[in-house]
């Protein structure tokens, strides 16, 4: 008997609910409305909520415009991590399936290959390339899931939330004071201007990685 669906559908209809109706929205019985059958039938397809959860991320991760490698590393591994941050960004309410769950999909990996790739091509191996990789792959998901916060707040816009700050206690916290006003006529460019100063890092950072030069830094 031909499949009635695919798992391609089914990603599709899950995705168009989570970004209608956030991931409270995703039931079986949600998903089996949309594809118009009966929630029982999803079972011969995904047989949990996690397995569900799962193939929602992979339908991001394989969103990703990953462009073609060029012999910058600099330039790619921007190029690769933007490409990741405008997606996040497109789907904000999947960010926390993003940060819980693993893929399992050879195809969604793919972003993550070539981020890493990227700054193979940079000469970094070992250590140094899993430092690297976590760490732009942490600010990738840390700047998105900050303006997912910023979206969910119950200030009406950025200024509501400095004058929020302000407020508090301008004595007790007077930097925070004078940065909450900054954050509220900066907003949109905190990734290019991040991006950058993580990037600037990882060109003058030396290589290899020594543990003893990090401890003497610390000491």
């Amino acid at each position: 008997m031909r499949a009635r669906f695919t798992l391609v559908d089914i990603q599709q209809h899950a995705l168009a609910i989570v970004d209608r109706d956030g991931l409270v929205g995703l039931t079986m019985r949600s998903l089996a409305a949309s594809l118009q059958t009966g929630a029982m039938t999803l079972y011969n397809y995904v047989d949990s909520r996690e397995a569900l959860e799962e193939l929602v991320v992979d339908a991001v991760s394989a969103l990703v415009e990953i462009p073609e490698p060029t012999d910058d590393w600099v330039a790619d591994t921007r190029a690769v991590a933007t490409a990741l941050w405008r997606t996040f960004r497109a789907h904000p309410a999947v960010i926390p399936l993003v940060l819980t769950r693993r893929t399992s999909s050879r195809a969604s990996l793919a972003p993550a290959e070539a981020l890493a790739a990227a700054l193979a091509r940079g000469g970094m191996d070992g250590v140094d390339l899993f430092v690297a990789f976590r760490t732009v792959s942490a600010f990738v998901m840390g700047i998105a899931q900050n303006e997912l916060a910023g979206r969910l707040s119950r200030e009406k816009d950025a200024g509501d939330a400095a004058q929020r700050v302000a407020a508090l206690a301008p004595d007790a916290l007077p930097t925070l004071s004078k940065l909450a006003p900054v954050g509220a006529e900066f907003t949109g460019q905190e990734f290019e201007r991040g991006l950058t100063v993580v990037l600037s890092g990882l060109v003058h950072t030396p290589r290899p990685f020594d543990s003893s030069d990090q401890a003497s830094g610390l000491s």
